[in-house]
C-alpha cells in the first residue's frame, strides 16, 4: 500500500528530530509534526526582548558531548557551532572562596589542592576510581535498555577501579554519602552534589550514587554551548532533515495516531490524514498513551507513570550590563555554569520544603551567563542571565496558586542571586519566569517535570517509561517511542532519539 511517508514523527523536540534525522539520512521519507510554531521543544531559542536571544528550555550542552550524534549527523555542515566553556563550573561561596572545575583534570586538581590541601588529590582519586564506571554507564545509555545489553555493558565494560563490593556499596548509597567518603571539604561535596541534583533526586535518596559518579565524564566531554543559543542544535537538525528530503510541519498538532488492526499507519493533524509505514511518538509518554492512541490500545501500565510534582523553575533575565560577582573576578566566573549552593544543608532544606508542597524559600541556584562566550545572545554591553532554582512543586499547599505567587518566587530567585552579585536587579531590561505551570502550558511538560518522568530507579533503564515499552516500541506494531520519557531520560543528550532510530531502521 502506498503511503505518504516511511516514518512520521510526532514532536520536534531534539530527540524526535535526532531520530528523524538518522532515518532520513538512511534514505527514507520522513515527516515531522510539531504543535508549536517552531521546532525544538525544550531545546529552543527565541528573541523575546529586542536584541536578546532567550533559551526556552535546556541551556547547557553536556550530555550530548558524550555521544557521537553531532559527528554522525555532520551537524556542523548544517550550521551548528559549539563554543567550549572552560572552566566548566564555578562555585563561589559567601565567605569568598571560589572553586573552579576545568576540563583538564590536572588543572582542576592543582586548583583544589591550592585551596584545600589534600582535597585536590582526593578529587583525582575520585575521578580515577570512577571514570571506568562512568564510561560504562554512558555506553549503557547509548543502546536500548534490554537487561542483556545492560548486563553485557556492566560485565565487559571497564568498571570502576574499586573491588566490586566497594563499587556496589557506593552505587546503592545516597550520593551525599559517596561524596563524604572522598572529601573532607564540605564545599567540594556541595558543588558536586548540586550538579548531581540536576536530575532531580535529593542527596539523601538511596540508590542515587551514580548521579554523582557520572561526574568524572565532564573532564572527557566538557561543557559547551551552540553559538546563537541552545536552539541552534534543533535548527541544525531541521536543516539536516530537510536537506535529506524530509518535511517539517509546525503549527501542526497531531490529534490521533491512526491504528489499523494492531499497526500504526499514520496520524491525523486536525482534519488532515497522513499515512506512513511507521510512527514515532517523541512527545510525553502520557500524551501518547492517554491522548493520541485509541483507548482500546492504551497500555494498562500507563496508569503507573510517576510524573512527580514539578521540579525546578527558571528565571530568564536580559541585562544591560554584565553580571559582576563580588567574590569571583572576571572573566572566568561568567563562563561556565555557576553553582550557587552554600552547603548540603541548603540543598536538603529546599527539598524538604518541596515535600510539603511549598516552593523553596532558600533555593540553591545554577546561574548561566552564556553571553560571556557568545556575543550573539545580547546587544553590545548587555548580558543574558538564566537562574535555575530547585525545588518548586507544581501542586502547592493550601490555597496557593502559581498565579498568586509567581512574582514573589521570581523575586526570591533574584534576591538569592544578589547575595553573590549585588546590584543585578538594577540592570534588568527584560524578564521571563518559567514556573512549573508555565512549563506545562508552554512546553508540554506535564506537571512541570523537565525530565518527563521521575528519574528514580523504578523508572529507569528497562522500566522507562514502563516495562514492556522500554525498547522504544509502543503498544501497537510499527509505533515507536522517543524522548525524555524513554531511556535514558531527560537532559540534552539525544541518546533516546539515536537509540530509537536504530530500532526503527532495523524494522524498515
Amino acid at each position: 500500500m502506498a503511503t505518504d511517508y516511511d516514518l512520521l514523527t510526532i514532536g520536534a523536540g531534539h530527540n524526535g528530530l535526532i531520530a528523524s534525522a538518522y532515518v532520513a539520512q538512511a534514505g527514507y521519507r520522513v515527516g515531522v509534526f510539531e504543535q508549536r510554531e517552531m521546532v525544538g521543544g525544550a531545546v529552543s531559542t527565541k528573541e523575546l526582548f529586542p536584541g536578546y536571544q532567550v533559551d526556552l528550555g535546556g541551556s547547557a550542552h553536556i550530555l550530548i558531548r558524550q555521544t557521537p550524534i553531532v559527528e554522525e549527523l555532520e551537524l556542523e555542515q548544517y550550521g551548528l557551532t559549539y563554543l567550549e566553556l572552560d572552566p566548566m563550573f564555578v562555585a563561589p561561596f559567601p565567605d569568598g572562596d571560589v572553586i573552579y572545575f576545568y576540563r583538564d583534570l590536572d588543572r582542576t586538581v592543582d586548583h583544589l589542592e591550592s585551596l584545600f590541601p589534600g582535597e585536590g588529590e582526593a578529587y583525582r582519586r575520585f575521578v580515577t576510581d570512577w571514570i571506568g564506571f562512568a564510561r560504562t554507564m554512558r555506553d549503557t545509555f547509548l543502546s536500548p535498555p534490554s537487561p542483556l545489553a545492560i548486563g553485557k555493558n556492566m560485565i565487559s565494560g571497564s568498571g570502576s577501579a574499586l573491588p566490586w563490593q566497594e563499587e556496589l556499596r557506593h552505587i546503592l548509597r545516597p550520593y551525599q554519602e559517596v561524596l563524604r567518603s572522598y572529601f573532607e571539604e564540605e564545599k567540594i561535596r556541595t558543588a558536586i552534589a548540586w550538579m548531581a541534583a540536576q536530575s532531580g533526586p535529593p542527596p539523601t535518596e538511596p540508590l542515587t550514587g551514580p548521579f554523582a559518579l557520572w561526574h568524572p565524564l565532564y573532564h572527557e566531554g566538557g561543557v559547551a554551548r551552540p553559538r546563537g543559543g541552545s536552539g541552534e542544535l534543533t535548527q541544525a537538525l531541521r536543516r539536516h532533515i530537510e536537506a535529506h528530503g524530509g518535511d517539517i510541519y509546525t503549527d501542526a498538532p497531531v490529534r490521533e495516531i491512526l491504528v489499523e488492526g494492531r499497526r500504526a499507519r499514520g496520524v491525523r493533524v486536525n482534519d488532515q490524514v497522513y499515512t506512513s509505514r511507521s510512527v514515532c511518538s517523541a512527545t510525553h509518554a502520557k500524551e501518547t498513551f492517554d491522548h493520541l492512541l485509541p483507548a482500546s490500545h492504551r497500555p494498562d501500565a500507563a496508569d503507573g507513570l510517576r510524573i512527580g510534582n514539578g521540579f525546578g523553575a527558571m528565571l530568564r533575565l536580559a541585562l544591560d550590563e554584565p553580571v559582576s560577582y563580588r567574590m569571583a573576578p572576571e572573566p572566568d566566573a561568567r563562563v561556565g555554569l555557576q553553582l550557587l549552593c552554600r552547603d548540603l544543608t541548603q540543598l536538603r532544606g529546599a527539598y524538604g520544603e518541596y515535600l510539603s508542597d511549598n516552593p523553596s524559600s532558600d533555593p540553591p541556584l545554577v546561574a548561566m551567563t552564556f553571553s560571556a562566550v557568545d556575543d550573539t545572545l545580547a546587544p553590545p554591553g548587555g548580558e543574558v542571565l538564566w537562574l535555575w532554582g530547585q525545588y518548586f512543586p507544581y501542586e502547592l499547599a493550601g490555597a496557593q496558586t502559581w498565579d498568586d505567587i509567581a512574582d514573589t518566587v521570581a523575586d526570591t530567585l533574584l534576591t538569592q542571586f544578589e547575595q553573590y552579585a549585588p546590584g543585578t536587579r538594577a540592570s534588568i531590561v527584560g524578564q521571563l519566569f518559567q514556573h512549573p505551570e508555565w512549563l506545562e502550558k508552554n512546553l508540554a511538560l506535564y506537571r512541570g517535570n523537565v525530565m518527563h518522568l521521575e528519574m528514580s530507579l523504578d523508572q529507569m533503564f528497562s522500566a522507562r517509561p514502563t516495562f514492556g515499552a522500554s525498547n522504544y516500541k509502543g503498544p501497537v506494531d510499527d509505533l515507536f517511542l522517543a524522548g525524555a520519557s524513554t531511556h535514558p531520560g531527560g537532559g540534552i543528550m539525544g541518546a533516546s532519539g539515536r537509540n530509537a532510530a536504530g530500532v526503527i531502521l532495523s524494522s524498515m
